[in-house]
């Protein structure tokens, strides 16, 4: 039985937010328990709302990224629709925006102008490259920040670099913007004071590089690209079976060791020169890939998994997306709900953060555009009349 709320029950967020970095951010805050306002255009609002049909006629992306909130139809060009965001942003605890860079400081909803404001105000930045620096006015979408950071230059075959199949920039910025909130939330309870918060895209990536960075600094050359296989361990890659592959990571020389006598049939090489230690191993990986494959080519890939188990080896099955759908971890452990949309319920996952003695995470609708405006203006105290009058103006949806 829960015996405490959602951490982040009576936060009240404001957020002017397009595509995936800043919506990901503020979702993670709505499945908490935060009350998440979304200021959309009235001409078709967030853009990421069109960029596919795939999710029974919504995009996929959008989805993803805004179940939970309260979307808000607002002009932010009208002086009169400005205006009505600026009166939530008072009322509100934290504010979230990834506007191009300039366009907040041009409407007065930069952290910094905000902060100064509001003391008590959390104010979230989100960009590219950040504030300044040659790249700052760059259009900054997510492979091209995946370039930028060298996260192609590590990802793909010798042959070929690839970007990574996620938005790996935008997820990166998205959890730092998230664990920043938090961060500051904790710092009002004790200061009292708010104030701004900064993340860029490319700063997120880059210390996701980390591993390849510090390689590449320290040891003289990056990481080279291998495909499935590990960079700096062996075996570390993916086998064929009779049906499928199967992916193996050997961590240290005790479980190759355990890999050599249980799995592979070949006791004799825990204690070969050529294949004894992962530095031997990774400098003839060829060897090593060679005598890996011929034990698991006979097997089916649930032979190969259950003997790879039962002798404790780090192992996976190379599953589809749809394969992840309907994974039985994710089924034994009771992950999906449905979560109501404009085109009726859709599967969702809960949030990967568990607060066992509080309520589920909230998994509210995902809202159609300006499906908030009236019962949002109507807090702000704004009289019929002039809903009316601003909705037939076009400043409000």
């Amino acid at each position: 039985m829960s015996t405490q709320p959602l951490p982040l029950a009576g936060v009240t967020v404001v957020t002017v937010e397009q595509a995936v970095a800043a919506p990901f951010a503020t979702r993670q805050l709505a499945d908490l328990g935060a009350r998440v306002v979304k200021i959309e255009r009235p001409d078709g609002g967030d853009f990421a709302r069109g960029y596919d049909t795939a999710a029974q006629g919504l995009a996929s992306h959008f989805v993803w990224c805004n179940r939970g909130k309260e979307s808000v139809a607002v002009d932010l060009k009208d002086p009169r629709g400005l205006a009505l965001v600026r009166k939530m942003v008072a009322g509100a605890d934290v504010f979230v925006q990834n506007l191009a860079q300039g366009a907040a400081a041009r409407l007065g909803l930069d952290a910094a102008t905000l902060c100064a404001a509001h003391p008590w105000l959390i104010a979230v930045d989100v960009s590219g490259y950040g504030a300044e620096g040659p790249y700052a006015h760059k259009r900054a979408y997510d492979m091209l920040v995946q370039c930028e950071a060298g996260l192609v230059s590590v990802t793909g075959t010798p042959e070929q670099p690839v970007k990574s199949g996620i938005p790996a920039a935008d997820i990166a910025a998205g959890m730092y913007a998230f664990s920043g909130v938090l961060a500051a939330l904790v710092r009002r309870g004790t200061t009292g004071r708010g104030g701004p918060v900064e993340v860029s895209l490319l700063d997120s990536l880059a210390e996701w590089m980390g591993h390849p960075l510090h390689h590449g600094m320290h040891g003289g050359a990056a990481p080279a690209r291998t495909g499935l296989a590990h960079a700096v361990i062996a075996p570390y890659d993916a086998y064929p079976t009779t049906d499928g592959l199967v992916l193996l990571s050997v961590q240290n020389d005790r479980e190759w060791r355990r890999l050599a006598e249980r799995v592979l049939g070949r006791p004799e090489l825990a204690d070969d020169p050529a294949f004894a230690t992962n530095t031997a191993r990774v400098a003839g990986r060829a060897a090593t890939d060679a005598v890996v494959a011929a034990a698991l080519a006979p097997l089916t890939a649930a032979e190969a998994l259950a003997r790879l188990d039962a002798a404790d080896i780090a192992c996976a099955r190379l599953n589809s997306v749809a394969e992840l759908a309907d994974h039985p971890q994710l089924t034994a452990r009771d992950r999906w709900r449905e979560v109501e949309s404009p085109v009726g319920p859709l599967r969702a996952l809960l949030p990967p953060i568990v607060f066992p003695d509080a309520p589920e995470p909230r998994m509210d609708r995902i809202p159609a555009l300006g499906q908030d405006t009236d019962e949002v203006l109507a807090e702000l105290g704004v009289p019929e009349p002039q809903v009316k009058e601003l909705r037939e103006a076009g400043v409000i949806a």
